[in-house]
């Protein structure tokens, strides 16, 4: 086979949920975000785990990622929209039952006109300049809003992923001030927020990239693992060089493997020349550009030419892969293509 084998743990994606479902009291629910195709691990197969494992409540960034979800998860649980009731999604929130957040007047008007009397949230913007009312469009439609029963006050921190930064408890006290003596449930906090403690914790929690085993969830358990296929392996005199625009220079003579996998599989360019491949417990360095379908790789020093390289293994999760690449675990797990074998383990 000249594909990758993606294997997906779904065990420990519901063992992750639990994991941060257990670190807040026993009134706060906890959600669990499964945008961009469940961060690229597959929504349908992902969002019936989390509902097994205990979720009740879904969010999604865009209507359209509506329908996978209700189809996983059955009528009877919450499917929230992040980007809200933006404009031709009407018959889709109708038809398929979801919640979206309402991040403007326009957005709360369009919601109130077409679809009187059905559920929507809304987002509040707290300080990260990206979705929701700032405190004076708020404080303008803030009357007319609870009179409609709104099911959740949300907004979202910029800086949680470092529980030292001064922006997580201006956030924290920005949404107080638009929220406390409100009586309406309230949500804070994603997986960084989840760790930051109770403070923060509200009335639900909506872990996203935790549950897939990413930071900055440190007792995540890893639940990828990707293997790829040697297609072909070329010995290199000295000063021979690899790949598009001849960046790796061979300083002796040197084996390079030829690997089923490039930037249309979500390998990043970037990796070119840093990343690394795994045999088993022996690192193998990236040796070249990453082209679209393949990566060269250095394997000078292994004893035999295995089938196949490791990329995501017990050795090196998304996050360390992500570090080599100067991004993060959130891109390398979004970027994962559809040519790979995909298989779901349970159990």
């Amino acid at each position: 086979m000249a594909t990758g084998r993606l294997s997906i743990n779904l065990t420990g994606i519901a063992a992750n949920w639990q994991a941060l479902d257990a670190l807040s009291a026993a009134h706060v629910e906890t959600a669990a975000v499964v945008k961009a195709d469940a961060y690229g691990l597959g929504v349908e197969r992902v969002a019936r785990c989390l509902s097994q494992a205990g979720a009740n409540t879904f969010f999604v960034a865009a209507a359209e990622e509506g329908g996978a979800v209700r189809n996983a998860v059955g009528p009877d649980a919450t499917v929230c929209v992040f980007s809200g009731h933006m404009a031709g999604d009407t018959d889709m929130i109708n038809d398929l039952n979801l919640v979206p957040m309402i991040n403007s007047v326009e957005q709360l008007t369009r919601h109130l006109e077409a679809l009187p009397g059905r559920p929507f949230g809304v987002q509040l913007d707290t300080g990260m300049n990206r979705l929701g009312m700032e405190p004076a469009e708020w404080d303008a439609v803030r009357d007319i809003t609870l009179s409609q029963n709104p099911v959740l006050l949300m907004s979202h921190l910029a800086c949680a992923d470092d529980p030292e930064h001064p922006m997580n408890a201006s956030q924290l006290e920005v949404f107080r001030a638009m929220t406390d003596g409100l009586d309406v449930p309230r949500s804070l906090a994603a997986t960084g927020g989840t760790l930051l403690g109770s403070d923060y914790h509200f009335d639900m929690v909506r872990p996203g990239i935790g549950v897939y085993g990413g930071l900055p969830f440190e007792d995540a358990q890893p639940v990828v693992h990707l293997s790829l296929p040697v297609i072909q392996t070329r010995d290199l005199m000295e000063w021979e060089t690899v790949g598009y625009g001849g960046t790796w220079t061979a300083k002796g003579q040197a084996k390079i493997a030829t690997v089923a996998a490039g930037y249309a599989d979500g390998l990043i360019r970037a990796q070119s020349n840093a990343g690394t491949l795994w045999d088993g417990d022996t690192p193998c360095p990236i040796a070249g550009r990453v082209s679209m379908d393949m990566i060269g790789v250095d394997v000078t020093h292994l004893d035999r030419v295995p089938d196949s390289l490791d990329i995501l293994c017990p050795y090196q999760g998304v996050d360390a892969v992500a570090d080599a690449a100067g991004t993060i675990g959130y891109e390398i797990l979004t970027s994962l293509g559809h040519r790979y074998q995909r298989r779901y383990i349970t159990g």
